[in-house]
């Protein structure tokens, strides 16, 4: 048994140090080893892209004094052409805002900014889940629904990177 431990081990470090995360984002044992991994600025591979019911978790904890993080998933880690952002989300502290918007064939969309409150405190934990949907995204931020973005990039599949900077700690992604 000690055996398949250390090949599941093995496996699960090969993985990380590659700077992919799998499918699952986040078992209870990924998540013990990714810890000491998530660092910001933090880029990781989405296995399989998205796709409708697909969700991702982002857990951290906001600087002390921030000015802004920003949540990206993206078509590849590619810079020159740059990937097409299927949806990047920026809590920006001074304007008290939580904007999105996208990036296809290098052109920004129309961004959004309404939410009902701005739901980000500083020094305090956060969850931010961003659920595929059909049609949108669901953006959730500690368990309630904020808002809506309606996709801009046709195939789902190719959403296979996640991009996370700015003034916050990761403390678990899934």
């Amino acid at each position: 048994m000690a055996g398949t431990v250390a090949e599941r081990d093995a496996l699960v470090s090969a993985k990380i140090e590659d700077g992919h995360l799998n499918n699952s984002l986040g078992s209870p044992v990924q998540a013990d080893v990714c810890f000491p991994r998530l660092i910001v600025p933090f880029c990781g591979h989405i296995k399989g892209g998205m796709r409708p019911g697909k969700k991702i978790l982002v857990m951290g904890i906001v600087d002390l004094n921030p000015e802004s993080f920003g949540i990206s998933l993206t078509c590849g880690e590619s810079e020159d052409p740059p990937a097409d952002v299927a949806i990047e989300l920026k809590a920006v502290f001074t304007d008290r805002q939580f904007v999105r918007n996208s990036c296809v064939a290098g052109e920004w969309g129309e961004e959004q900014s309404s939410i009902p409150y701005f739901p980000f405190i500083p020094d305090q934990p956060f969850r931010v889940e961003i659920l595929c949907e059909h049609p949108r995204f669901r953006i959730f931020v500690d368990g309630h629904q904020l808002f809506d973005f309606y996709h801009r990039i046709e195939t789902l599949s190719a959403i296979d990177t996640i991009k996370i900077n700015g003034d916050l700690q990761l403390t678990k992604l899934g």
